[in-house]
């Protein structure tokens, strides 16, 4: 057996000890090469804190950051916080991240999930929220979901490590793992958008209906509702001046196999993208 095939060996034995779908020739085939693309550039596997945890710049998030932990203090109104933030370096972007308590969501939150990944990246990923072990770690995208995510980024020659930057339009995990609701997403939207501008990617990449709606609501009639992400992928929209892609969750992926086929097209055409650039 090569060593890709026993990477990818070991990864799906994992899946099954975890009690999660495992990618079987029963799966699309899309999902299948996706995984062993990943698995020949060596990117499956145990991986180790270092590959967890991303670049350096997002070590000891995962440290418990209750309200008022921070060094910098955001201003209270909502009009004032979006000027601060629109001028505010990336240090103390974080840090008034993980002291924030705009909304409900900071009274009942273990970690804020600021941020994974690379700060120089070339791609950043938008998620929707912190799950429970997200909030746990204080980073985005771990667990089962986040292991998906990573073996599709490197299907496609990305990972958070070196060229990847991955957040979440909330940093706090809502009650349940329920919807956002509109407020909290708007008291949370100054530190997104300020996060896209400081790491200034070549493309996004929105993964669920709330990102790519939020990400691509320039493209929607004034007063219209969210659309179905099933209607939104496909096609190249724009954030200001980035391109942006949007594609299932990873989450979703791991509940409805049948949807990787559509993802692994997404993700051939956010290469597509990418490579333009």
């Amino acid at each position: 057996m090569s060593e890709a095939a026993e990477r990818l060996a070991v990864y799906l034995d994992q899946r099954r000890r975890l009690g999660e779908p495992a990618l079987a020739p029963s799966a699309p085939a899309e999902m299948v090469e996706l995984a062993a693309a990943a698995a020949a550039r060596g990117l499956l596997g145990p991986p180790d804190a270092d590959e967890t945890r991303g670049g350096g710049a997002e070590r000891g998030a995962g440290r418990r950051s209750p309200a008022g932990a921070a060094d910098t203090v955001l201003p209270t109104g909502a009009a004032e916080t979006a000027r601060w933030a629109a001028s505010a370096g990336y240090d103390d972007l974080r840090k008034a991240a993980l002291g924030c308590t705009r909304c409900r969501l900071a009274g009942g939150r273990r970690n804020v999930a600021f941020s994974d990944g690379s700060p120089d990246a070339r791609l950043v990923v938008v998620g929707e929220a912190p799950g429970a072990e997200e909030d746990a770690t204080g980073l985005p995208f771990v667990g089962q979901a986040g292991k998906l995510l990573d073996l599709m980024l490197a299907a496609v020659g990305l990972s958070r490590k070196e060229s990847v930057y991955i957040c979440n339009v909330l940093k706090c995990r809502p009650p349940g793992n329920r919807n956002p609701m509109p407020d909290e997403i708007e008291a949370c939207a100054p530190f997104l958008k300020r996060q896209i501008e400081l790491v200034a990617p070549a493309a996004l990449l929105a993964v669920g209906a709330f990102a790519a709606n939020w990400l691509a609501a320039s493209h929607s009639a004034p007063g219209q509702s969210q659309r179905a992400l099933g209607k939104l992928r496909g096609e190249v929209y724009r954030y200001g001046a980035t391109p942006l892609v949007v594609t299932y969750h990873p989450a979703a992926l791991l509940r409805n196999p049948a949807w990787s086929r559509l993802a692994w097209d997404d993700l051939q055409l956010l290469r597509r993208v990418m490579d333009e650039k």
